[in-house]
């Protein structure tokens, strides 16, 4: 895993297929809105818990996103928060990048590219939800 920092704050995280390995890893810290844990490499019969979720009222300045490439490959722009570009790279099949602290556009860099991307809601409608911008 890859953090892309500028300032002290944490911008995005990249994670590659290789970084998930045997087990339950957590891919975020506890205080963060998004959540992003991979089940690694279990094996045919494995049993997870039953359970649920209890309720309980939850704060969320800002929405964060996570990305996973199903199939293909995108170009990820990552900005800090006064729109200076930071980093751009490659995420390619079976990767993840999860979005925090940060501006963001993409790419599409393949023919047929599946994306799945996954962000806390409640999505207050595009108006409200985001500002777009041409990069500086």
């Amino acid at each position: 895993m890859r953090e892309i920092i500028k300032d002290g704050k944490i911008l995005a995280r990249h994670i590659l297929q290789e970084d998930i390995k045997p087990g339950l890893i957590s891919f975020s810290n506890d205080n963060e809105f998004l959540q992003v844990v991979a089940w690694g490499h279990y094996e045919k019969g494995k049993y997870l818990q039953d359970h649920w979720h209890n309720e309980f009222e939850r704060s969320a300045t800002r929405t964060y996103e996570a990305v996973y490439v199903v199939k293909g490959a995108i170009e990820a722009r990552i900005f800090d928060l006064d729109l200076v570009p930071v980093e751009t790279f490659p995420v390619k099949q079976g990767e993840i990048l999860i979005l925090l602290e940060s501006a963001h556009g993409y790419t599409i860099l393949e023919d047929d590219t599946t994306v799945l991307e996954i962000k806390n809601g409640p999505f207050m409608g595009v108006e409200k939800d985001k500002t777009k911008f041409q990069p500086k």
